[in-house]
């Protein structure tokens, strides 16, 4: 496990609220992700998980608190120029272009690394030309950790669904992120398919060290792979800690049991 101690956070998300009116989306969450970590939020459906990703990419703007990104503040900035600082995300649903290649998918995540203009990219030579070929090998090291060899020059649409969540975490990767947000992406996978983004996911950690904050509802899962957890509910944190520490809080046991959270004070029923 990361040791929070003796590292500057890579995210701080600094008592962070949202509201759509009347309703919390967001409500007093307070965490930091450390260097080559993967954090993992968890909690029922409508606790805030998603809300704190789209907080995270520039998505939605909170009415209070702080979100860094090695120290730069985040919240304000769109979410273009957010991508460009390293927030790079996985969907709950896939999200590629169906009709494009495997290989043409992962070059796209490419695009925040590209430094050359159109009319270069047209005549396709000096800086251009030398650039695309860096991209690319770059991509077929992300091709080869993933295990993607043999879908390479087929059309994504017409691949598994599993393979297609591994193309879109590969796609997430190609932008070198500086911490990866993966938004369950074991969902409709079977036991098999999951193990297998498991076990990309640490393989990602040891080549790459990319610091990454996983939302899922697979516990076991995030039992067996994530440093430490976070449990929210109606927006509000309910205990923050080691996954067998946070497996066993009271607050996580009811809200997972359907009883009524815990307050956000952590005051009684």
């Amino acid at each position: 496990m990361t040791d929070s101690s003796t590292h500057t956070p890579v995210v701080e998300f600094s008592d962070v609220s949202l509201s759509f009116g009347n309703l919390k989306a967001i409500n007093g969450v307070d965490f930091t992700v450390n260097p080559d970590e993967l954090f993992a939020i968890i909690g029922p459906n409508g606790a805030g998980k998603t809300s704190i990703f789209n907080v995270l990419s520039g998505v939605y703007r909170p009415q209070q608190g702080s979100v860094k990104l090695n120290g730069h503040q985040l919240l304000g900035m769109r979410p273009h120029k957010i991508a460009r600082l390293g927030v790079a995300r996985t969907f709950q649903n896939v999200e590629l272009f169906a009709n494009l290649t495997l290989v043409d998918n992962l070059m796209l995540g490419r695009h925040v690394k590209f430094r050359y203009g159109t009319l270069a990219a047209i005549a396709w030579v000096g800086r251009a030309r030398r650039q695309e070929e860096f991209h690319r090998a770059a991509v077929e090291e992300i091709i080869d950790l993933l295990e993607l060899q043999a879908w390479r020059k087929l059309p994504v649409g017409l691949l598994p669904y599993g393979i297609q969540k591994r193309i879109e975490l590969g796609r997430a990767l190609a932008m070198e992120p500086e911490i990866l947000l993966l938004d369950e992406p074991v969902a409709g996978m079977n036991l098999e398919e999951t193990e297998d983004t498991a076990r990309f996911l640490l393989s990602i950690r040891q080549e790459f060290k990319t610091p990454m904050i996983l939302v899922e509802h697979d516990m076991s899962l995030v039992m067996d792979i994530a440093d430490r957890v976070l449990a929210i509910d109606f927006g509000a944190p309910l205990a923050l800690g080691t996954p067998a520490e946070v497996q066993s809080h009271p607050a996580v046991v009811e809200a997972y049991l359907g009883g009524q959270a815990a307050p956000a004070d952590g005051g009684g029923h």
